[in-house]
């Protein structure tokens, strides 16, 4: 949690708020990517990629 905390540090003190959303999106890949071994959205991924 640490790191998320100085990302986000750094997103407000150097106004990168157009990072945000490219974070936001590797995030939420990142944690598909992380449950779909074991989910139901296993199928899907392979759509994705």
């Amino acid at each position: 949690m640490e790191i998320l905390k100085d990302i986000l540090g750094f997103l407000i003190e150097r106004k990168k708020f157009w990072l945000a959303p490219l974070i936001i999106i590797l995030l939420l890949l990142g944690a598909l990517i992380v449950l779909s071994g074991t989910s139901a959205i296993a199928p899907f991924i392979y759509s994705i990629f």
